[in-house]
């Protein structure tokens, strides 16, 4: 990840100064002052600039160009003059100081986080099985290690666990129980520091629920929300292994997510139990596929269990070789040739095409 680029301040007036100052600190971010842009490059190259209406007068008549992120600020509520300067100028937002201090934060930090990797965002993908051990979380934290850098999110409380399938159970750092949100903004840099890491996989899972406890893996819709949002914002791909049934939180990670991948074995009881499933991930969702696992008992293809499912097959796999013993003895480790690589390879390409799904017919093993 690159170093946020600066923020542009050119504003006359000192107490907007001192409250540009303070919430410029309180984001974390670093500021650069000038009376005036010295080149064009500057102007454009600035994660966001700050301006007075009597600067943006001045950079309207320079002819600088149009550029995003460009707010005025004011400490007045803003009147004729200012709106004037700031349509002159091209500024987006105007901003009144220190009443919507908030506000300029939310704004600086979003500017920042975007400068890093040229205002993309990360794609988000969220998989739930279609019936109960049909290997979502298996799948998901595949996808995970298949994506150059990812942040595995574990969005169902009460599965095993997903840092028992990365193979992440002893490593330190946060875990849910540890992350107390109420919904804002995360600073993605500083999160994953605090999160264990493997295969170059960020995780944040639940803690270990052990027979007569009293669970402490609750997920708030808000706090899963935020965690989603600071990943997409750095550019990585975040990968949600959701549960099985519309809860908040659930509904929170398929709104987010640009493709919803529902997991099936390839057996008519588990297609039937997937369609149900499907019905209401696609309605918080349309942008949902099936992806088929083998073996197929009873000779169903991939087709077959689309038209029972009711959605696209993304991918279909035969069995992977020696997955069990793998994840009882260290977690998931994806070989190259592996039917659970590929997959995930040809999800995370039908994710980069924005989506657009496809029906695949190849026949599952």
């Amino acid at each position: 990840m690159t170093t946020p680029a600066g923020i542009l301040a050119v504003v006359d007036d000192p107490a907007l100064n001192t409250d540009i100052d303070r919430v410029v600190a309180a984001a974390g971010l670093r500021i650069v002052r000038t009376s005036n842009p010295s080149s064009r490059k500057v102007w454009t190259s600035a994660a966001a600039i700050l301006l007075d209406s009597a600067a943006a007068r001045r950079c309207a008549e320079r002819g600088l160009p149009r550029r995003d992120q460009v707010l005025l600020v004011c400490h007045a509520r803003p009147g004729p003059a200012e709106w004037e300067a700031a349509v002159a100028v091209g500024a987006q937002h105007v901003v009144m100081l220190p009443t919507q201090d908030r506000d300029l934060m939310v704004a600086l930090s979003d500017a920042a986080e975007r400068s890093c990797d040229g205002g993309s965002r990360g794609a988000v993908v969220a998989v739930l099985a279609g019936r109960g051990g049909a290997g979502a979380s298996v799948f998901a934290t595949a996808l995970a290690q298949a994506a150059p850098e990812s942040l595995l999110v574990d969005g169902d409380p009460w599965g095993g666990g997903l840092d028992l399938v990365l193979g992440s159970e002893t490593a330190p750092g946060l875990r849910w129980p540890d992350l107390t949100l109420a919904g804002g903004r995360l600073s993605y840099p500083a999160l994953r520091e605090a999160l264990p890491r493997r295969h170059g996989v960020s995780l944040l899972s639940g803690s270990r629920v052990l027979s007569g406890d009293a669970s402490s893996n609750d997920i708030g819709a808000l706090a899963l929300g935020a965690v989603i949002d600071a990943g997409s914002r750095a550019g990585v791909t975040v990968v949600c292994d959701v549960a099985r049934q519309p809860t908040p939180a659930t509904e929170t990670a398929l709104a987010a997510a640009d493709l919803v991948v529902v997991i099936t074995t390839a057996d008519v009881r588990s297609s039937a139990a997937a369609a149900a499933t499907a019905r209401w991930a696609s309605a918080g969702n349309p942008n949902t596929g099936v992806v088929v696992r083998g073996p197929s008992p009873g000779g169903l293809r991939p087709v077959d269990v689309a038209r029972i499912v009711g959605l696209p097959v993304l991918a279909s796999m035969r069995p992977e070789p020696g997955i069990r013993p793998r994840l009882e003895r260290g977690g998931l480790t994806l070989r190259r040739r592996s039917p659970l690589a590929a997959a995930a390879r040809k999800v995370l390409g039908v994710l980069r095409q924005n989506p657009q799904l496809e029906l695949v017919t190849g026949s599952a093993a």
